[in-house]
C-alpha cells in the first residue's frame, strides 16, 4: 500500500512540474507549483514521515508560493502569456531532459532495483526540533534573511516604476521635464 501511494504522489509531483515549466501564464505555474509541491508531502506522507509532510505542505506550499504570488503581484508582472519569452530551442530543451530523466531513472533503477520502500520508523519531534535548532540554525537564518532581502526588493521595484511612471507623464504632458 505504502508503495502504491508513494507512486501515484510522485506520478503527480512529475506530471505537475511538467505543467509548471511548460505553462505560458506565470500565475498558472505558480499554481501548479501548489499542486507539485503539495504531491511531494504525499510522497512523504505515504513515507509515514508525517511532521516531514506537514513541514513541506507550511514552508513550501504555504510560504513560498504566497511570497511567489505575493511579489509577481506587487513588482506588477504581465501574467498573459508571452509569445516573446517562447523561442525555438525549446525541442532541444525537451530532448536534454528527457535524455537526461532516462540517465538519473536507469541510475536509480540500477542502484535500488526491486527493493521495496520501507515507511521510517517514528521519530519524535524533540529530536527533529533539536536538530534544527543545533544543527541548522545558521543556513535557516540565511534564508530568511534572503527571502527579506527578496521582499523589500520586490516593494522597492514596484514604488521606483510607480514614480518613473508619474515622471514620464509629467514629461510627456508639459514636453519637458521639471528641474
Amino acid at each position: 500500500m505504502t508503495t502504491a501511494l508513494f507512486s501515484i504522489a510522485g506520478a503527480v509531483a512529475v506530471a505537475a512540474a511538467v505543467v509548471v515549466v511548460t505553462t505560458r501564464r506565470i500565475v498558472h505555474a505558480a499554481l501548479w507549483l501548489v499542486v507539485a509541491l503539495g504531491a511531494v508531502a504525499g510522497c512523504f506522507g505515504a513515507l509515514h514521515a508525517e511532521f516531514v509532510a506537514l513541514v513541506q505542505i507550511l514552508v513550501y506550499v504555504g510560504a513560498i508560493v504566497v511570497l511567489v504570488l505575493f511579489a509577481l503581484m506587487l513588482t506588477k508582472a504581465p501574467t498573459n502569456p508571452l509569445p516573446a519569452l517562447t523561442t525555438r530551442r525549446s525541442p532541444f530543451a525537451a530532448l536534454v531532459s528527457a535524455v537526461l530523466f532516462l540517465i538519473l531513472g536507469a541510475g536509480v533503477v540500477l542502484a535500488f532495483g526491486n527493493e521495496k520502500i520501507k515507511p521510517v520508523p517514528a521519530g519524535s519531534a524533540d529530536a527533529i526540533g533539536a536538530s534544527v535548532f543545533r544543527v541548522w540554525v545558521l543556513p535557516f537564518e540565511i534564508l530568511s534573511v534572503l527571502l527579506l532581502a527578496a521582499l523589500i526588493g520586490a516593494i522597492v521595484l514596484s514604488q521606483r516604476s510607480g514614480k518613473l511612471s508619474e515622471l514620464d507623464e509629467k514629461v510627456s504632458s508639459s514636453g519637458k521635464g521639471d528641474d
